[in-house]
């Protein structure tokens, strides 16, 4: 049986599969689904009292971010999402392999795709839909370039993953580990063999 002795015990209504990192200080209430390999950091912030937040595998919320559920709705977050530090997601939809900014908000119904970037301190306003490929940024929200951002995303999730569970064995140095810089190379030439197969028409 798996050691499950590191995860902090929450309410009757939360599901973590097998997570890379929780820190002590993440709160979570209400109704909470977390696949597997997902990291919370420092006074990250999970609620829903009605509804439900949904996690996808590998995703990475990071220092004081703040996901909820909306009026009406809850909140889905894709495979491989970065919910950067004091971004908030209300309500909304976040596809696969997307980067939601430092200080950003996606408000309630908003719907983003897969392979977006949401720049730092945006707002994406209700009901906005975005685009799979999309860069967004401003107050309000505009989509100012079509980009597949598969890599970029991709690669932030992964070596997000790396230091989650370097944090979790007590390594807070793990980015500057011999281990890590042998294996970066190789991680990064698996995301761009991930990326040529998706989307053979446009890789180089």
């Amino acid at each position: 049986m798996d050691d499950t002795s590191h995860i902090p015990t929450y309410g009757p209504d939360i599901s973590i599969e097998k997570p890379a990192y929780l820190d002590p200080t993440a709160r979570l209430y209400g109704k909470i689904s977390l696949a597997e390999e997902c990291s919370l950091w420092p006074y990250a912030v999970i609620r829903a009292e009605a509804h439900e937040v949904r996690f996808g595998r590998y995703v990475n919320m990071q220092d004081h971010a703040m996901i909820h559920i909306g009026f009406g709705m809850g909140t889905t977050i894709g495979d491989y999402c970065s919910i950067t530090h004091k971004a908030t997601v209300h309500g909304a939809t976040i596809g696969e392999n997307t980067l939601i900014g430092i200080n950003a908000t996606v408000m309630d119904g908003a719907l983003i795709g897969s392979n977006c970037i949401i720049g730092g301190h945006c707002l994406v306003p209700e009901g906005m839909q975005v685009p799979d490929n999309s860069i967004v940024v401003g107050v309000p929200g505009k989509i100012i370039r079509t980009k597949n951002n598969f890599v970029p995303n991709r690669r932030n999730a992964m070596i997000y993953h790396w230091n989650a569970v370097a944090f979790a064995r007590g390594d807070h140095r793990g980015w500057e580990s011999p281990e890590f810089k042998a294996h970066e190379p190789n991680l990064l030439a698996e995301i761009d063999n991930e990326f040529r197969r998706r989307y053979p028409d446009e890789a180089d």
